[in-house]
């Protein structure tokens, strides 16, 4: 049985239900077109964020578990900052009831860059018993939060029965976001797209667990309900295989690795495939949104009807309409002050 290196406050029961929770951990990182990459420890790549001691770290120090509960939600950062590169990690998402919960994996300069901050997410969104979790995934360049570039999608396993591996290569031309080694979304930086709305500055790696009850679950109508907390999401096999930048000098180390420049004919035909089935929201289409799509919308006339016919309202009128969207700035200040009173 693996040993905890670090045990959060609670019940006997409690840490007895978290041994029970890592006893077994046999995830194996997917490999492709990619290759593989070496598993970076804990303390070497990463530190605590938030969350006080909702964060646990294993004894081998590669595993990492992150909770939620009324006090606070917890999350981890990477030490270094980085420009390019591909980072990685095996997820394994709570169970049951998960309304209203939100967790993310995702690279930010937000600290930095609060006026025109870059970002590259995968957010988990939870849901009613009964229902699937549901992943989004978005990019913000150069502070272009007006134009949320969202896709969701249904996935094609539960990802609360075991872990699954989720990555972002990111280059000066490209962003690629893969679950299980198999390509998702491709967004390339075109001239329409250009550097002014493509994430183009250093960035950190992030992984957090917060309350979204305002947004996450059918626009805030389920919430969480923290009779069934502590919710807990499992990490392993953490990836940082990226150019590491001097946050003094802002000049970044020599990188060796060579990252593909674009997908495969077989990977565009499978990430198609997959967005077939599996796609249930794009911005492009989003008519509720926006009257004309956003500039670097390539648009599929099949891909529109698809989505159309799933959801007419969202995808098949013209009239205008808002969103909410809580911030991880937000839910960090949050939880801070909550934890503190």
């Amino acid at each position: 049985m693996a040993q905890l290196h670090r045990l959060p406050m609670g019940s006997f029961a409690f840490i007895s239900f978290l041994l029970s929770a890592f006893s077994v951990l046999e995830p194996v990182l997917a490999s492709g077109s990619l290759g593989s990459f070496p598993v970076t420890a804990f303390d070497e790549g990463y530190t605590h964020l938030f969350g006080d001691d909702n964060l646990v770290v294993y004894r081998d120090g590669k595993s990492v578990l992150l909770s939620l509960d009324e006090r606070t939600g917890s999350g981890f950062v990477s030490q270094d900052i980085y420009l390019h590169g591909f980072f990685s990690a095996s997820i394994k998402l709570p169970a049951d009831y998960t309304a209203g919960v939100v967790v993310a994996f995702y690279m930010s300069n937000g600290d930095m860059f609060e006026k025109n901050h870059d970002e590259i997410d995968f957010e988990f969104l939870g849901n009613i018993r009964g229902k699937e979790w549901r992943i989004q995934t978005n990019v913000y360049g150069n502070g272009s939060t007006s134009v949320g570039r969202e896709e969701r999608y249904g996935l094609w396993f539960d990802p609360s029965d075991d872990y699954h591996q989720y990555s972002i290569l990111w280059t000066d031309s490209l962003i690629l976001f893969y679950i299980d080694g198999l390509p998702i979304r491709e967004v390339k930086r075109t001239k329409a797209m250009c550097r002014a709305f493509f994430p183009s500055k250093p960035m950190s790696l992030y992984a957090t667990i917060w309350d979204g009850s305002d947004w996450a679950t059918n626009g805030g109508k389920y919430r969480v309900n923290y009779k069934y907390s502590p919710y807990i999401v499992q990490f392993t096999d953490l990836v940082l295989r990226g150019c590491a930048v001097d946050p003094i000098e802002k000049v970044s180390s020599v990188c060796e690795d060579a990252y593909p420049a674009g997908l495969t004919e077989d990977e565009r035909i499978t990430m198609g495939s997959m967005r077939k089935k599996h796609m249930t929201y794009s911005y492009c289409y989003d008519r509720t949104r926006y009257r004309i799509p956003p500039s670097e919308c390539v648009i599929s006339p099949g891909e529109a009807e698809r989505l159309r016919r799933f959801d007419p309202v969202t995808f098949g009128s013209r009239s205008g309409g808002k969103r909410y969207r809580k911030t991880r700035r937000h839910m960090i200040q949050g939880s801070r002050a909550d934890a503190s009173s």
